[in-house]
């Protein structure tokens, strides 16, 4: 007796783009210090809080794919956010 294959889900183009987006917003999203904390040779002007909210949501994404795709949107973006005036100061 054959077995049927199951249907893989798909997802619609526009929550793959409001996805992509909100991991855009999330990888700019810094706490930053008005004046950077130093622990001996470590200084430190921010903590990539947006990273880390986005590891979490994208590491629970049911699309592996995407998921590795979500991964590199998060990194890129939070990297290049450094560099700019992007984030909450404190």
């Amino acid at each position: 007796m054959p077995t049927k294959k199951q249907k893989q889900p798909v997802e619609k183009d526009s929550i793959y783009f409001l996805k992509l987006v909100v991991y855009v917003v999330l990888g700019t999203l810094w706490l930053k210090f008005s004046s950077p904390l130093i622990f001996g040779p470590i200084v430190l002007n921010g903590i990539p809080l947006g990273l880390f909210i986005g590891l979490i949501l994208a590491s629970h994404d049911h699309f592996q794919v995407d998921r590795k795709l979500e991964y590199a949107v998060l990194i890129v973006m939070t990297i290049v956010s450094y560099f700019l005036p992007a984030g909450i100061l404190i």
